[in-house]
């Protein structure tokens, strides 16, 4: 389907930021730190063994310095008693993100008397500039077990944090969940320790334990514990067990069962589970909770369109009804209108959208494609500039589509200029192909087919549009000769290439050159026997030379029953059945045709069998109405000619 999130992105889009992972600082660096260590130098345990060695060149003073270390045992220069480790220079508790949860924002770090008093002794002064300054020089496992040990030796929960931090820096999961685990023990109601401890759970899989941790901290958001439910799709995004979560996220909203986002989440966890029926039915219940919300309608509405789009199309409907002021919903439902061909909705609402917030870039994105498809290029001119004049996610994309929108109206130069805009993205060769389409309009053939030989195709597909660009400039200067020489050349290294076995074929029967046109229109449907327009393409070349009518019929029947609405082929079916002398079932088709698309050719043969009728004012409207499409047609003028001077 088109345009409408799966659940899992519908939730994130409207969810709360999730809680903050374990902060990685960047290490306090208080000043004269080297100067501190060359003053002392306590007894250090083997921190460098146990971190797999390498600490003695870093945490020795260099021999003969200044004010050299006392002797184990020697107090002299031992600090005053209870000097906090905060007054040395201590790692502060990171601050909290203005856009963090409440909860977050709420925390205060522990009150003074709740903090274990620490001596700063010189083998704790020691031990935590030795883990700092061994982290800033690339020695990881030297700044973890030094802080580490510091940690389980004052229980001090700032420590703690710092040890998990800078475990978490140096990719070692084992030591983090130990710090980060000893920071809880420590400091139980930290909101941002269990956080920690979550994520370190998770990252190893180990959902069963983090459950309890998410109970205390969906219980610590208090009012905004909805909030905290939105987070719980991301928090588990990663874990292979969909199972596993859905039954913990199931045990973790059994305690709120009137919460509308405890509902929605289970919803979310069902759908990753591949429980549909569930989700539908949680998704609902939010909706039952919460009838406005409109996240909910929009979960709803995408497990639907598992089943139908038309089914979510009409709880989509039911929802904006009652809810005019959905914006996201109506987007959603016009792009649901689109993806069922729904077209004159679809546009009909992401105009009204756009007209309402002329802001809302992507509603008038969408109206100026629909716009463009439908053919109201001017229309489409305008809402595609504003779009680009907006600051657009992808600029690249939105220049295509105006070039292309330009190009439709006949406005070269702007065409060129925004073709020439567009410098990357997946319509790259297609814009340098237009723009060379362009050149060739405005007769600077030469150019063109220069431009186009600087292209370097990617592939073989992409070779091969190129060189059907370069027929088209060929055809619009109406030297077919030429066109069909490049597509010859080009048929030597790609004999077998349906899309230039096929408009060679178009040209050769310009070219008089019927026997190229069979030729080629039967070798492409052997290639691909589903290619609709190769059985279109030669029935309707039997048919209008009045030829082998029955087999004209046979493959025009079979065009159609590859594509039952393409108004080309319905226009041959029309024409094939004239030809036969069925001219009231040939003015059916060639109804439906009109209808499907206003083209001058079209046109021509509907106008021509409304004359046989006898219903000529009808048929000259619809050669007027043909006229204004393609003034130059030579079928249309041919045929006007040919009847009307009767």
């Amino acid at each position: 389907m088109v345009g409408v999130p799966g659940p899992a992105g519908a939730v994130a889009a409207a969810a709360m930021p999730a809680g903050p992972a374990p902060s990685i600082a960047s290490g306090v660096q208080p000043a004269a730190l080297a100067v501190a260590l060359q003053a002392l130098a306590p007894d250090v345990p083997a921190i460098g063994a146990e971190a797999g060695g390498g600490a003695q060149s870093q945490a020795n003073p260099p021999e003969g310095a200044e004010g050299s270390a006392p002797a184990p045992g020697d107090g002299s220069r031992t600090a005053p008693d209870h000097v906090r480790l905060a007054q040395a220079g201590a790692a502060a508790p990171p601050s909290v993100p203005a856009d963090a949860p409440a909860s977050s924002r709420r925390e205060a770090w522990l009150p003074e008397s709740a903090l274990p008093r620490q001596d700063l002794t010189r083998q704790v002064l020691f031990q935590y500039m030795l883990a700092e300054i061994a982290a800033q020089r690339g020695r990881p496992d030297v700044a973890v077990a030094a802080m580490t040990s510091l940690a389980r030796a004052t229980r001090d929960p700032r420590i703690a944090q710092r040890a998990t931090e800078l475990s978490v820096r140096a990719g070692s999961l084992k030591a983090a969940l130990d710090a980060a685990q000893l920071w809880v023990a420590v400091d139980e109601r930290s909101v941002q320790a269990r956080q920690a401890l979550v994520a370190l759970y998770l990252n190893a899989g180990q959902i069963d334990l983090a459950r309890p941790h998410l109970q205390r901290l969906l219980a610590a958001e208090g009012e905004n514990v909805g909030g905290g439910f939105l987070q719980l799709g991301a928090l588990f995004a990663k874990q292979p067990d969909r199972a596993r979560v859905l039954a913990v996220v199931r045990e973790l909203a059994s305690a709120h069962p009137s919460l509308r986002e405890a509902r929605l989440a289970v919803a979310q966890a069902a759908w990753n589970a591949g429980e549909f029926d569930l989700s539908l039915r949680e998704a609902r219940e939010a909706r039952r909770l919460s009838p406005e919300w409109e996240l909910a309608a929009l979960f709803e509405a995408q497990v639907l369109a598992r089943r139908s789009n038309a089914e979510a199309i009409v709880a989509l409907e039911a929802f904006v009804k009652a809810n005019p002021g959905a914006a996201e919903a109506r987007i959603n439902l016009a792009r649901l209108y689109a993806s069922e061909k729904r077209l004159p909705e679809a546009r009909a609402l992401f105009r009204s959208i756009a007209g309402e917030s002329p802001d809302n870039l992507d509603a008038s994105f969408a109206a100026g494609l629909l716009a463009l498809q439908s053919g109201d290029h001017e229309e489409a001119s305008t809402l595609l500039g504003r779009v680009l004049a907006g600051d657009p996610r992808d600029p690249d994309l939105v220049r295509y589509y105006l070039a292309r929108a330009e190009d439709s109206r006949g406005r070269l130069p702007q065409a060129l200029e925004h073709y020439r805009a567009v410098t990357g993205g997946e319509h790259r060769l297609a814009a340098q192909l237009g723009a060379a389409t362009v050149l060739g309009r405005m007769g600077r053939v030469p150019e063109a087919r220069e431009a186009l030989a600087r292209v370097v195709p990617a592939s073989l597909a992409e070779r091969v549009q190129v060189t059907l660009a370069e027929v088209q400039v060929l055809r619009d200067a109406r030297d077919l000769k030429a066109a069909y020489d490049v597509l010859d050349a080009a048929l030597s290294r790609t004999p077998d290439s349906p899309e230039l076995l096929y408009e060679q074929a178009l040209i050769a029967e310009r070219l008089g050159r019927v026997d190229v046109l069979e030729r080629n229109l039967r070798r492409v449907i052997e290639i691909q026997p589903g290619h609709a327009h190769a059985h279109n393409a030669l029935g309707y070349s039997l048919a209008d030379r009045n030829l082998r009518l029955d087999e004209a019929l046979s493959l025009i029947d079979t065009a159609l029953r590859l594509s039952p609405e393409d108004p080309y082929i319905l226009d041959s079916m029309g024409w094939v059945l004239f030809r036969r002398g069925q001219p009231e079932k040939a003015l059916e088709y060639l109804r439906r045709a009109w209808r499907g698309k206003a083209d001058a050719e079209i046109g021509a043969h509907l106008g021509e069998v409304l004359w046989s009728l006898g219903q000529r004012d009808e048929a000259r409207r619809i050669w007027d109405e043909s006229l204004k499409v393609e003034a130059g047609n030579e079928t249309l003028r041919g045929t006007m000619k040919r009847l009307l001077r009767r």
